[in-house]
């Protein structure tokens, strides 16, 4: 492993045990035991560790869609990567990607997946994503009460989407198909 993947993997740990405060120079190259100035041979800075960071959970999270035969198995397989993975996650969801420092093809990759159960419609894998991390980033956040379902939510919120796409009797699917198929 080279130097610049260990800082990365030791930026990982830190921000998931400590959270993203702990993503300072400093405190990096303490848990490297070198001097900070010492960072900056393989790292520009902050900021590419952050992206590094972020496209580290692009490729899990293909890595965890990957294969996902419809849209509640695609739903649990981001739930759980999310859940297992929260400060990551957060960290490439809750700020802009840094699209610029991204390796070519890892965001098209990371939404391969949605992309493919949406039946290629980008506007509908959007909107399959945004219910998703809505889901997500409110568990993560503790924003449900106390003893909610949260299982029963996801199965709802995948039902009700399923049942908005379904096919009417033409083999048309989209929004309201389902509504249309009595007349």
């Amino acid at each position: 492993m080279n130097r610049r993947e260990e800082i990365i993997d030791v930026a990982q740990r830190l921000l998931e045990v400590e959270g993203p405060e702990s993503l300072t120079m400093r405190r990096l190259a303490d848990e490297l035991g070198i001097q900070a100035p010492s960072l900056y041979k393989h790292v520009s800075g902050k900021s590419e560790i952050e992206a590094a960071l972020q496209q580290r959970a692009l490729r899990q999270l293909t890595e965890a869609l990957a294969g996902t035969p419809d849209l509640p198995a695609l739903a649990a397989a981001y739930r759980r990567w999310a859940l297992a993975h929260p400060r990551l996650y957060e960290l490439s969801t809750r700020q802009p990607l840094a699209r610029d420092r991204l390796a070519p093809g890892v965001e098209v990759e990371a939404a391969a997946a949605v992309l493919r159960l949406a039946g290629g419609d980008l506007p509908t894998a959007r909107a399959i994503w945004g219910m998703a991390h809505g889901l997500v980033d409110l568990e993560l956040a503790g924003r449900f009460p106390p003893g909610a379902d949260l299982d029963e939510v996801w199965r709802r919120a995948v039902t009700t989407f399923s049942a908005s796409r379904a096919p009417d009797p033409d083999g048309r699917v989209g929004p309201g198909a389902a509504g249309r198929a009595g007349g």
